[in-house]
């Protein structure tokens, strides 16, 4: 055992907050709202509610109920409850995961970093052509991405080195207020441009004749990937979970809180895209081309306007993005610290180092040495496809039928209800999906990936 007590969530305001800290990330910014634009908007948006009960919230509280059973890092959690058999690779494979994923999210997340600079220095002013060139240009440096990058591993490593309760509770408490408030403001700003009205339409506006099958894989992959299903970090953070925190009440509500900064950002984008005639795309060059250049037009008559939502934009995606590297460090952090019974800090700095050897060769494979490949493709994108076409969907698979078929059933309702102290009224339907539903929709959504479906 670890020779310090574990650290806990001092209040269930602080639960959420982190919890939900540790799936709104980027990809609600630059996935979601292009997904439900293309596929259907909002018929788009209710079958990705659809998904998210089927799928999400069921796959949340099954590693919810194995992390606050075992109150032990992901590794020992799955391991304390296999009764002999091998289920502790799928902890170990949980954290090797989210490792590697901060590793080449920290790169993006420096990119961000660097363009709020930009954006309050004002070197962001100027036509389309200037920004794309900016972005060319920054991208290829040697030198400023890599430290970037390494900047935002250290001030999530300042962050963790704090504990829970001081460090990632608190954190959470203000990052992810100020990151709501900087979208209700940068949205309602969007939504007030001239010809805003088509933008809101195009993303809320049923169109059932967009649907098909491969939208509904494409809702089934997404509420996977926005929940951070397989990452072990929702096992981690149920680690420090009170016993009288109700799970499915939790995971419903973080499940909303996502759904609801996804859809905010598409309402802060497509209106002021459509203001200015523009089609924004997916990706990186969403951010960091396409919506610079949106702004700057869209507000091209309140240019003092402009550059207020512009450093509020930046702003916000450098909150979004430390919520999620917080919790990916501390899913490393609490395994060093408990099996090696290392100081937390010293963990924190074995993750700390990984993940900043491994930005820096991300950053330059995509930037100044394009030769750093494994596999034919760049290592940040080798990185990516390994993670969220093999690893995340291998890790959420294997939870679903660990929870469902070999955790005992009595364990399993005794998380689920308390104790039996909550109503069980919906644990048969949970243990229905997480035995038969999760592990078809996550197979699923993996065959798809390879265009098999």
């Amino acid at each position: 055992m670890a020779t310090t007590e574990r650290g806990a969530f001092g209040s269930k305001l602080g639960i959420i907050l982190a919890t939900a800290g540790s799936a709104v990330g980027l990809g609600n910014v630059w996935r979601f709202p292009f997904m439900a634009g293309q596929n259907g908007g909002a018929a788009f948006i209710l079958i990705y509610l659809g998904c998210i009960v089927l799928l999400g919230i069921p796959g949340m509280v099954s590693e919810f109920i194995i992390g606050r059973h075992a109150a032990s890092n992901a590794a020992r959690a799955y391991d304390s409850l296999s009764e002999g058999k091998p289920w502790r690779v799928v902890g170990y494979l949980g954290i090797l995961t989210a490792t590697v994923i901060l590793g080449f999210y920290a790169v993006v997340a420096g990119w961000c970093l660097q363009y709020l600079y930009a954006s309050l220095s004002g070197h962001l002013s100027g036509d389309a052509g200037y920004v794309r060139s900016y972005f060319g240009s920054f991208s290829v440096h040697p030198v400023k991405p890599a430290v970037w990058s390494v900047a935002f591993v250290l001030i999530t490593h300042l962050v963790i080195v704090r504990g829970v309760r001081n460090g990632i509770e608190k954190a959470s408490k203000l990052l992810m207020p100020a990151l709501f408030v900087l979208l209700v403001v940068i949205v309602i700003a969007s939504c007030m441009l001239p010809g805003a009205a088509e933008g809101v339409r195009f993303l809320l506006m049923p169109d059932f004749g967009k649907l098909s099958s491969s939208v509904f894989l494409e809702a089934l992959g997404q509420a996977f990937f926005s929940l951070s299903l397989g990452t072990a970090c929702l096992c981690t953070y149920a680690s420090y979970f009170g016993k009288r925190v109700d799970l499915l009440k939790s995971a419903s509500q973080i499940a909303f809180i996502d759904t609801l900064i996804a859809v905010l950002a598409g309402l802060m984008i497509f209106p002021a895209a459509a203001s200015v005639g523009v089609s924004p795309d997916s990706g990186p060059s969403l951010i960091f081309i396409t919506l610079p250049n949106v702004f700057q037009q869209a507000f091209s008559a309140m240019p003092a306007v402009g550059y207020v939502v512009g450093v509020m934009f930046y702003a916000l995606l450098v909150f979004a993005a430390l919520t999620s590297t917080i919790s990916m460090h501390e899913i490393g952090t609490a395994f060093f610290h408990e099996e090696l019974r290392l100081p937390r800090k010293k963990a924190a700095w074995i993750i700390t180092s990984v993940c900043c050897a491994l930005a820096v060769l991300c950053s330059l494979s995509v930037g100044a040495l394009p030769g750093l490949r494994l596999f034919g493709r760049p290592l940040m994108d080798f990185c990516d496809f390994l993670t969220a076409q093999f690893m995340l969907p291998a890790g959420a698979f294997m939870t679903s039928i660990y929870v469902g078929w070999f955790v005992s059933r009595k364990v399993v309702h005794s998380e689920f209800t308390n104790g039996g102290t909550l109503h069980a009224r919906f644990f048969h339907a949970y243990l229905f999906c997480v035995r038969y539903v999760v592990p078809v929709c996550i197979f699923m959504v993996f065959l798809h990936q390879f265009g098999v479906i």
